[in-house]
This record gives structure tokens, sequence and C-alpha cells, in this order.
């Protein structure tokens, strides 16, 4: 604690260099709300401070040598965005072109579960750092990830307010999103070596 800019700049590079591809999804949450009206404003930003909270606990409870999910197994969790992308895909194709499918999340706990699926690899770097940086420090730096939160929430909303984006998501949101969230569930599962050990349990 003696060093508490220190501390906050560790945790500000930290929590940027691990959320970049958050903001993408922030941005297409915000882009849904504007095209569909779903999932609303006050579920993006909650479900993404509870999905944040979640990592962050169990970061918290593995930097005291608990395991609460072994990391081989984490890149499981990219089938959340994958399942609701596939599931919300196939209403756009049966609907057509002519009707607006549901978004590709709908509510608070969707939005929690598509950011809890897309930082999981966080864990890996958070464990290491609540163990190491004490116990002040860690509440520090909690505090800086929830301020962070905000400003990327915030972000996401302005990147999402354009008016060109908006129109495009419009015309082709009812495959778009889907799309995208398909995307991210295939990278989260192809980047952690998942498939392979399921492969090899067969």
């Amino acid at each position: 604690m003696d060093d508490l800019p220190g501390t906050a700049a560790t945790a500000v590079a930290v929590f940027a260099g691990t959320n970049v591809d958050d903001l993408i999804i922030l941005t297409v949450l915000f882009l849904s709300f504007r095209a569909s009206g779903r999932p609303r404003p006050w579920q993006i930003v909650t479900g993404q401070y509870a999905g944040v909270a979640l990592l962050v606990v169990v970061s918290a409870v593995a930097a005291l040598g608990l395991t609460v999910v072994p990391d081989e197994w984490i890149g499981l969790l990219g089938l959340v965005p994958l399942g609701l992308g596939l599931w919300n895909l196939a209403g756009a194709l049966r609907g057509g072109d002519g009707e607006q499918a549901p978004p590709a999340a709908t509510g608070l706990l969707s939005v929690a579960g598509i950011t809890v699926a897309n930082g999981a690899d966080n864990i890996s770097v958070y464990t290491p750092l609540f163990r190491t940086v004490g116990l002040g420090a860690s509440l520090v730096t909690v505090a800086v990830f929830a301020v962070l939160i905000a400003v990327w929430c915030a972000a996401g909303s302005w990147l999402g307010s354009h008016k060109a984006v908006i129109a495009v998501v419009e015309r082709s949101g009812h495959w778009l999103v889907p799309v995208v969230f398909i995307v991210i569930g295939m990278v989260i599962i192809i980047e952690s070596g998942v498939l392979g050990r399921l492969t090899g349990l067969l």
C-alpha cells in the first residue's frame, strides 16, 4: 500500500490488457439495444459488473490455493456465447430477412454469462496478481477494476451510438450480432485447447 500510484497503474494495465476484446462485446451489446431494444443498458452494465466480479472472486479464491475450475477446462465456457449465437442465428434464418430476430443476449444473466465466458482466461492473470500483491493492493486493484468497468461500458455505448454503425446493424443485425458471438465462442474454445483435451478423452 506504500506505492498506491504504482498499484493503481498496474491494475489499469492489467485490466486494459485483459479486456480489450470485452470492449468489442460491449459495443455489440449496445448496438443490439439500439437496434432491437434488448438487452437494456442497465442490464448490460449490471451484467458486466456481475461477470467481472465473478471472475475476480474465482481468481481470489484460486490465489488462496483453491481451484474452483481446473484451468484446462475453462475453455468450455466458450460454449455460452457460441450457443447463444447459434440459437439466435437459427432464429434469424427461420424468420427471414424481413423479421427481426431476438438479440443474442436478452438480459442481465446472458450478459453476465458472456462476460464470464469471454474473460475466463483472465483468471490465469488475476490469480498470480492477487497472490503476490497482498490484501491491501488487491483491494485497490479491485476498486480500479470497478472504475474501469464503468469506463469500458461508456466507451462501448459511445462506439455503439454512431448512426452509420446503427444503420448497418438495423439492416443486418439479425445475423451479424449472432455471428459475432459465434466467433467469440469459437475463439475461446479453440485458443484454450479444450477440444484437444476432449478428443483425448474419447
